[in-house]
């Protein structure tokens, strides 16, 4: 049955429908490269206080819509509102990243997701002022982080670039770790669709953890949460529109497309264009994938290497983005370049 348009260019193209230029939205796309949004953060307080105030939430999730054609405003939160909501506290520490006090077995039993909900209201509330100030033709991302991401940093206390704590845990605690899981997949589940109902458009699951695992902790780990929290919210909002961006999935981004049902497949910047093209059905559309920091040095290979990724999904649906978040580094004027380029 054909496709509806329904007059977003980047809500259509995730639905799979060609657009003639990819519409463009950039990862972090809020953030600290915007004078206005350092200005907010500054009157916010806390970084929590920034993501759990609607008027703050509202005004930074637009601000990136008002200097840059995009196509689409993403809601400003942060994926660790899920484990502050559960009742394990989480910190922003200048220069540390988020801080948390990690979970033992025993900790996990403590955890209150029958309450977690309430305690996200005021994203909610975000969510509902951003859909009433967006353009007809702009399309709103939710978001949450995926179970595995969310519970490297729950049981690690903090970022990590191996993720050691949770693998080891999941490994020596297998029961309560799958509790864990459980725990997430529902709560993530409730939190997207509670999304959906306040006027998001299409939501994004953020796997960025997806590296450094093998294949049989992939498969148990990522695709199997993941299928689950897609699984779950279309009981609740059929056909939910839905974005897995499963970074360092590497060559497992074959299974994790057709086995967690996404309409869209983010690719990280390390991803060869001709290998996702291969591995995946070619009607699938594709997010991504440039590196980052080419925005941020700028110039011809930037805008060189822009158009070889637009060039190389000419074929099927694209939206254009980056491979991961955008750096606090970038200067504004790259940006500008970059999304004329691929508009162009």
């Amino acid at each position: 049955m054909p496709i509806t348009p329904t007059g977003k260019p980047l809500l259509d193209a995730a639905l799979g429908i060609r657009q003639e230029k990819p519409p463009v939205w950039i990862m972090r796309q809020a953030g600290r490269y915007l004078p206005e949004y350092r200005a907010v953060r500054e009157k916010a307080g806390g970084f929590l206080d920034l993501c759990f105030n609607p008027d703050f939430a509202t005004e930074v999730s637009l601000q990136p819509l008002r200097r840059f054609d995009l196509d689409a405003a993403i809601l400003f939160s942060d994926i660790l509102v899920i484990p502050h909501a559960l009742g394990q506290p989480v910190r922003f520490a200048a220069g540390e990243g988020p801080l948390l006090e990690p979970l033992d077995a025993n900790a996990i039993d403590q955890l209150t997701p029958e309450t977690a909900l309430e305690q996200l209201e005021p994203v909610f509330e975000a969510v509902s002022r951003i859909k009433s100030a967006l353009a007809d033709d702009k399309t709103l991302i939710g978001f949450c982080g995926a179970p595995w991401t969310v519970a490297t940093y729950m049981l690690g206390g903090k970022g990590s670039p191996d993720q050691a704590a949770a693998r080891l845990f999941a490994l020596q605690h297998p029961e309560a770790f799958a509790a864990l899981i459980d725990i997430l997949v529902e709560v993530s589940a409730r939190y997207l669709i509670a999304q959906f109902r306040a006027g998001a458009d299409i939501v994004q699951i953020f796997e960025s953890w997806a590296l450094n695992l093998d294949e049989d902790a992939f498969v148990h780990y990522v695709l199997g949460p993941n299928a689950r929290i897609v699984e779950r919210v279309r009981a609740d909002i059929p056909d939910a529109p839905i974005i897995g961006f499963p970074r360092g999935a590497a060559g497992m981004i074959g299974r994790y497309a057709t086995e967690t049902g996404v309409n869209v497949l983010g690719l990280d910047f390390s991803m060869p264009v001709g290998f996702a093209n291969k591995m995946l059905p070619e009607t699938l559309t594709v997010q991504g994938n440039l590196d980052p920091l080419r925005v941020v040095a700028g110039g011809k290979q930037m805008e060189d290497r822009a158009r070889a990724i637009v060039d190389g999904f000419k074929n099927r649906p694209h939206i254009f983005n980056l491979g991961h978040g955008i750096t606090p580094q970038t200067p504004i004027e790259h940006v500008e370049v970059l999304i004329r380029a691929v508009k162009q």
